[in-house]
């Protein structure tokens, strides 16, 4: 048989060699060698800017305006810097002594201001008075504590409790021996034998609750101010 050929054969091989470098492996086939004379020289990289234009000179020189009749010049005074000085210390205040303290017999001293010994703190205006930042936060501390017992007596008063009016105690009463009336009778209708673990509880719940309303209508009998909380 016939040896097998691809219809895209010549089509495959244009592409392969259109898409080949020849130096992709290799490298480039000849390179341009640089010339001895064409070195790098300074500032050759730089960009060149053009040259900067003269604009013309319009402006004409005016010579010098004579001056005038009444025109005084100026005369500098020169300072005697030495009367100066000495008229200054002959007015200012006399410089006033530092204390020493002499400890050894060859006469080494040393100044008492920075030593502690002297007593220059005491002898302030301002010693012993209590400084502003102080009172300050003492005035602060003493307006939030004034503040915060008002809020608590106004929490207070929101949450004071209320004299029962006799007629709500009088309703109440009745209410509760009504309930008490009920749930009496029917503890009263419950059957003799109790031999489930349902009417065990349910007989206990059912005394419970007279039990609990008894001793609510001896409290409000017994006593005639009730208050009640606003909670």
């Amino acid at each position: 048989p016939l040896r097998y050929i691809a219809k895209l054969k010549k089509l495959v091989r244009y592409e392969a060699q259109k898409n080949k470098s020849q130096w992709k492996t290799m490298g480039p086939a000849k390179v341009a060698v640089p010339s001895p004379n064409d070195f790098l020289q300074k500032h050759s990289k730089e960009p060149k800017l053009a040259p900067k234009k003269k604009e013309p000179c319009d402006k004409k020189l005016h010579p010098l305006s004579v001056p005038g009749r009444t025109y005084r010049p100026v005369v500098r005074i020169q300072k005697n810097f030495i009367n100066k000085n000495a008229i200054a210390v002959i007015k200012g205040e006399p410089k006033k002594p530092r204390h020493f303290c002499v400890d050894t017999k060859q006469g080494d001293k040393y100044l008492l201001e920075p030593s502690g010994l002297f007593p220059k703190y005491i002898n302030k205006k301002t010693y012993g008075v209590l400084p502003e930042y102080v009172t300050r936060r003492n005035e602060e501390s003493k307006r939030e504590e004034e503040e915060y017992q008002a809020s608590v007596l106004e929490e207070l008063k929101k949450k004071a409790m209320k004299t029962l009016s006799e007629e709500e105690r009088t309703d109440i009463l009745k209410a509760l021996k009504k309930k008490w009336e009920e749930i009496n009778s029917a503890y009263q209708r419950l059957p003799i034998l109790t031999d489930t673990r349902y009417k065990m509880m349910h007989k206990e719940e059912l005394e419970l609750k007279l039990k609990q309303l008894e001793h609510d209508i001896a409290a409000i009998e017994k006593h005639k101010n009730v208050y009640i909380a606003n909670v």
